[in-house]
């Protein structure tokens, strides 16, 4: 096609261009409902996004007719207000209004006071996932978290036990039901903004760091460990601790929660593992310290240097949380040694 004949300048097809217009569209396109799926929305697509401080939501009638049928098959669902951006929408339209299942309405759920701007909210997302997506990072973001690949696990772990040992205590913990998260290919644990690692990561650590004696006597268990259910997994959490615990004590007896298994499951081994994970997870970084990150944050200027004003974000923000791991870490293992002098 001759550019001349639709007298149209070659530089607006440029890479560049391209590239610019998509990021565009997949910044401010957003899931609409079931049947449109993702789009751009005219007038919808104006609202930034702000983690849990939102003023509208957005709300298709037929997102309400399946939220009602839900609620008849069960009045006491779990379900919270943050698992859907959006409200519930009347049953009724107002007299005289002409809402019909294509209608996607605007529904205040906080006040705004004049001259401020309205938010939208794209949903409950970590910086690495709001940067990717949308292009930008928020400050102290609650939702925020690291990930640590198995990859990064398992290499600590041969850099302490023999490949045998590795490959051998991954696949019992596998074979017991568990899994990390899944993306593109690669397999990681996430660890939570408060520092708390994943608990198939703990359990993992607590697998590999086993005496053999009690590695042998899980594995004469593990088959009636598995299991699809959420709830059934959680009990094969209690199952497991208590299975591999030295000795029936009023410790291992009296457990009731999933926190308190969670104590158990962070040993002195277990924390040491953590604080090792961290260092590997954070040397990523490069050489600056997270007190160069932050003072590089402080100078940068959002307006004039946007993408590395965000970059720093994502990484301070990281940074941050492998700090709070190791603070998690350390105060387990200082516990367990005051515990067991």
């Amino acid at each position: 096609m001759l550019s001349g004949e639709l007298d149209v300048d070659p530089d607006d097809f440029s890479l560049e261009k391209y590239l610019s217009a998509k990021t565009l569209v997949s910044s401010r396109s957003f899931q609409i409902d079931s049947y449109h799926g993702s789009g751009m929305v005219p007038l919808a697509d104006l609202f930034n996004h702000k983690t849990d401080c939102e003023h509208v939501h957005f709300t298709s009638a037929s997102d309400a007719s399946d939220s009602d049928g839900e609620e008849e098959e069960d009045d006491r669902s779990d379900a919270s207000a943050d698992d859907k951006p959006t409200t519930k929408n009347p049953t009724s339209s107002p007299p005289g209004s002409r809402a019909n299942d294509e209608d996607l309405e605007i529904i205040i759920v906080r006040d705004v006071n004049e001259g401020e701007e309205v938010y939208n909210t794209y949903g409950t997302m970590g910086n690495a996932a709001l940067l990717h997506r949308y292009g930008f990072t928020e400050l102290d973001n609650q939702y925020d978290i690291v990930n640590i690949d198995l990859a990064l696990v398992t290499k600590w772990c041969t850099s302490i036990f023999s490949g045998r040992h590795t490959r051998a205590r991954v696949s019992l913990w596998r074979n017991l039901g568990y899994s990390g998260c899944t993306s593109q290919d690669t397999e990681y644990f996430e660890i939570a903004y408060d520092g708390e690692p994943q608990l198939e990561l703990s359990i993992l650590l607590y697998i590999i760091n086993m005496k053999p004696d009690v590695y042998d006597k899980l594995i004469c268990v593990a088959h009636g460990f598995v299991s699809d259910e959420e709830h059934e997994t959680i009990c094969n959490v209690f199952k497991f601790v208590k299975a591999t615990s030295s000795n029936q004590n009023s410790e291992v007896n009296g457990l009731e929660k999933l926190p308190d298994v969670k104590k158990l499951l962070h040993s002195e081994s277990v924390c040491s593992a953590l604080l090792s994970l961290a260092d590997m997870r954070e040397s990523l970084y490069g050489s600056n310290t997270l007190e160069d990150d932050e003072e590089e944050l402080h100078a940068c200027c959002v307006v004039n240097e946007r993408k590395l004003y965000h970059s720093l974000v994502l990484r301070v923000s990281e940074r941050r949380i492998l700090r709070r791991l190791r603070e998690f870490a350390s105060s387990g293992s200082k516990g367990r040694k005051r515990k067991h002098p």
